[in-house]
């Protein structure tokens, strides 16, 4: 990281043991999960998806309404991780509120000239953060959105012809409002494809609001100290292990290609999806299957996930209705060619 970067507020440095298995793996996301559930009521599915990306290395788009609680699940998600590499310059949670007259270096980080030194310095943008909240992302203008795509797909990001790396953590929940479609501009398909999922929030159940209002002193102070928070290191090394370690069976290869190959064939379908889709959600389906227990992955895992990794990547013909339905009725046979694998194995 450049020597120009400000300095960021001393923080201790934490050490743990290396992640080496998937104990360990499935300590770091016990912990992530029972520390958000305080602090974010009633979305237990969505802090599932998102403990998932992040170990997937993916990013996640939530489509929600306002006053749903975005803001307050990344926030819950950066005050689990603690950052043991304080020297990096790195933060933890940055929130970006996209606007139309945003520029793409108020998100990157510009350079600066200093008359004091008679040079120019690099001053770091909100990007230089382990976890990134970019909240309404379509109400920017798509040349602020571009700036994001190397960022997304390489953790990189080049301002004034010099590449900068981001943390190998870097991990991007952005938001956008279906209702309020005034002064917006749609994401275009190759910033949709920066994101595993695409997460539909509503608004929580009866039983969730009521015990939110009647506990809010609790919720505002979230877990306490009685939940251990997790380091950067520990995200980073469950990532490799869950990769390395829970395995996925060729059957599982071959239903995802007939899965991928029906959305092609689907006359409610002009564009399915791409193989770059399957290579994504394999990551994702390994740290489902983690999360569950186990240490392989089960048609379970792809019925789970695969639409929130599919749909938004679907180009539907108009009328075709919702594209999650689309995914799930291209599943079927599939994922009972491979239940019934399953039971003669």
């Amino acid at each position: 990281m450049d020597a120009e970067f400000e300095q960021s507020p001393h923080i201790t440095h934490h050490k743990a043991p290396r992640i080496t298995d998937l104990q360990g793996a499935r300590s770091v996301i016990r912990r992530l999960h029972d520390r958000m559930v305080r602090s974010v009521v009633g979305r237990d599915d969505v802090i599932d998806l998102v403990i998932t990306a992040l170990l997937a290395d993916g990013h996640v788009l939530l489509e929600d309404f306002p006053g749903s609680g975005k803001t307050t699940l990344a926030k819950a998600l950066g005050d689990c991780i603690i950052d043991d590499m304080p020297d990096d310059q790195i933060v933890t949670l940055r929130r970006v509120q996209f606007t139309p007259d945003l520029l793409p270096g108020d998100v990157t980080g510009s350079t600066i000239f200093d008359p004091n030194t008679n040079r120019f310095f690099f001053r770091p943008g909100p990007i230089f953060a382990h976890v990134l909240l970019a909240d309404e992302i379509n109400r920017t203008s798509p040349k602020v959105q571009s700036a994001l795509l190397e960022a997304m797909a390489e953790k990189q990001t080049t301002v004034d012809n010099r590449t900068r790396k981001l943390d190998e953590l870097f991990f991007v929940i952005a938001t956008q409002n279906p209702l309020d479609l005034a002064g917006t501009f749609p994401l275009p398909a190759a910033q949709l494809d920066r994101f595993l999922f695409k997460i539909r929030m509503t608004h929580i159940d009866r039983r969730s609001e009521l015990h939110l209002l009647r506990n809010i002193a609790a919720v505002h102070r979230g877990a306490g100290e009685e939940i251990p928070r997790v380091t950067r290191t520990e995200i980073v090394d469950a990532r490799e292990v869950l990769r390395d370690q829970v395995f996925v069976s060729p059957h599982i290869h071959e239903a995802l290609v007939d899965i991928a190959e029906e959305t092609r064939r689907s006359d409610r379908a002009a564009l399915g999806v791409s193989t770059r889709a399957l290579v994504l959600l394999l990551p994702a389906l390994q740290a489902r299957a983690l999360a569950h227990d186990r240490d392989y992955v089960s048609a379970e895992d792809i019925e789970a996930l695969s639409p929130h990794v599919f749909a938004h990547r679907l180009d539907l013909v108009p009328g075709s209705g919702d594209p999650y339905q689309v995914v799930k009725d291209c599943s079927t046979k599939a994922l009972e060619r491979l239940a019934r694998r399953s039971l003669h194995r």
